[in-house]
């Protein structure tokens, strides 16, 4: 069905491997693409970005350096970043290009500026050296090249460009996508097709482990493990799931040189997407064939349910991605449809206030907020309890869904105005 293979090419593109944030990862790449244009060693970095890139860019620590922000991404990406590598940019690393790159920092060679721009993913990389110079423009996605220049002249110019704007994205497009028939889908697409997505179970737990193994952020999912040990609390399925999904975004935030399976461009969203859903799956005792169909539901339903508004915004797109998560927990259980699209209105209803103000190493906690959230919904609903027509939440999940995203579009580009304000000021 063709339908089936958009939804494929969608999971394929949507759902890949990122190294450490992807905001600063995303400067890397392009700093990475000008340095090989440029062909040489560069004397100065100058990079201009568009708000929302800065805000979550600003408070990460960048994989393999050690350091916080976007100065020291912009500078390693440049010089030891492999362009070749998307999301793994930074994986070619050492301390080597790093020693060079805080020295490059010091001696006042690299600036990082504000870009003029109403674009949410936004990234201008200019380097030169010895008079030749070297730009790349990264627009609407992490890895979306649309410019490149040499000395002045284009050297490539993507023609047809995907707009990104206040309204959302079509990235996702089309009148029969929707969630009945991304809930299908899921059900029914031969296992050979999508059994691609059980590399996220790989890629994100084996990122939690390192965050349990490790002192990485808040240590929020270690503290968890901690209180399981000492009887605190109850070695059960929601503090599992929730120890796991936390040690994995403290690693993520905390600089582990190991990738996470993102989605949508979140490496944080892509952890929640999965892990929870994969604890589950062992809870029930599910094969591989049900747990790739859950998250085949997590994953191309948290991307449905993001597209109805930009991909960077003063919402935490974690919310959004656990009510994807709930209905895979659902489907884990045995539960229907309906029960489903009612897990989904009950995420939606529980933590859809939750603001992003940036990625940091606290996102570990929102990440645990919306895993806890997805559990207690997915049960609500197999109890067949569910908000129905209050607040924004519509009888109608679509319905939901579109309150959802015209919430964030129309509603809170002033409180994302303000956050980095605030931001900028701390």
């Amino acid at each position: 069905m063709q339908l089936w293979e958009h939804f494929i090419a969608i999971l394929k593109k949507e759902v890949q491997p990122a190294l450490g944030c992807t905001e600063p990862t995303s400067i890397a790449y392009a700093t990475a693409h000008a340095a090989r244009l440029l062909g040489k060693t560069p004397e100065h970095i100058r990079v201009e970005v568009s708000d929302n890139l800065y805000k979550n860019a600003m408070g990460v620590f960048v994989p393999g350096t050690g350091q916080i922000g976007l100065p020291i991404a912009a500078t390693v990406g440049a010089l030891g970043g492999n362009p070749d590598a998307g999301l793994e940019v930074l994986a070619s690393v050492t301390p080597e290009h790093v020693a060079q790159a805080l020295k490059m920092i010091e001696e006042k060679r690299v600036d990082i500026e504000r870009a003029d721009t109403t674009e949410f993913i936004f990234c201008k990389a200019t380097l030169t050296a010895q008079g030749d110079t070297a730009e790349v423009t990264i627009s609407g996605g992490h890895t979306d090249i649309a410019l490149m220049v040499k000395n002045g002249e284009v050297v490539f110019e993507k023609k047809h460009v995907i707009e990104t704007t206040t309204e959302g994205t079509s990235a996702i497009g089309g009148e029969d996508v929707n969630l009945r028939n991304i809930y299908d889908f899921a059900c029914k697409v031969p296992l050979e097709d999508i059994q691609f997505i059980l590399e996220a179970k790989d890629i994100n737990m084996t990122l939690a482990q390192e965050g349990l193994a490790h002192e990485y952020g808040l240590q929020l999912g270690k503290t968890i493990e901690m209180q399981m040990q000492a009887g605190i609390i109850g070695r059960d399925l929601i503090n599992s799931m929730a120890s796991f999904t936390a040690a994995a975004s403290d690693a993520r935030m905390g600089g582990a040189t190991l990738p996470a399976m993102s989605n949508y461009g979140s490496g944080n969203q892509g952890i929640t997407a999965t892990i929870p859903v994969v604890k589950m799956a062992e809870f029930v005792k599910a094969d591989d064939e049900h747990l790739a169909r859950a998250l085949i539901m997590s994953h191309l339903g948290a991307i449905y349910i993001k597209s109805h508004y930009p991909s960077l915004s003063a919402f935490c797109g974690n919310t959004a991605t656990a009510s994807a998560v709930s209905m895979a927990l659902v489907y884990l259980n045995g539960g229907t449809y309906d029960q489903s699209c009612m897990a989904i209105n009950n995420v939606i209803s529980d933590t859809s206030g939750m603001v992003c103000d940036g990625a940091k190493s606290t996102c570990a906690m929102k990440v645990h907020t919306a895993a806890q959230s997805a559990y207690k919904c997915c049960f609500l609903a197999l109890a067949n309890q569910g908000v129905c027509g209050q607040g924004i939440v519509n009888a109608d999940v679509e319905k939901t869904i579109d309150n959802l995203g015209a919430m964030i579009t129309k509603g809170m580009r002033q409180t994302d105005e303000k956050i980095i304000e605030i931001m900028r000021k701390n």
